[in-house]
């Protein structure tokens, strides 16, 4: 009898990442939006801050997504490239070759 299953191949292992930056995404969005309420309601101009602080709140979260991404796949091309070229792609591919990194 069997009580472990195996996850399938086709299963995304790395959903954790996903959820980190939707989490990121959801929290920033808060974070600004919190503070321009606070802001609102001090200098008492309703709804002027709290739209300002989330748009420039949500062009800094996808700003920062697009540089990781950017950052991720240049790091994708450059192990596809040394791969090519016959040469490990990084340390534990180095260190499983017998290779000093």
């Amino acid at each position: 009898m069997k009580f472990l299953t195996t996850t399938p191949k086709s299963v995304r292992t790395n959903s954790d990442e996903s959820l980190g930056h939707g989490m990121d995404a959801v929290i920033t969005l808060l974070l600004f939006l919190g503070v321009g309420f606070v802001l609102d309601s001090v200098v008492g101009t309703m709804p002027v801050f709290m739209i300002v602080l989330t748009v420039i709140g949500s062009i800094g979260v996808f700003a920062r997504f697009y540089y990781q991404y950017e950052g991720r796949m240049a790091q994708h091309d450059a192990d596809r490239l040394a791969k090519l070229a016959g040469r490990p792609t990084s340390s534990a591919d180095a260190a499983r070759n017998g290779e000093a990194a």
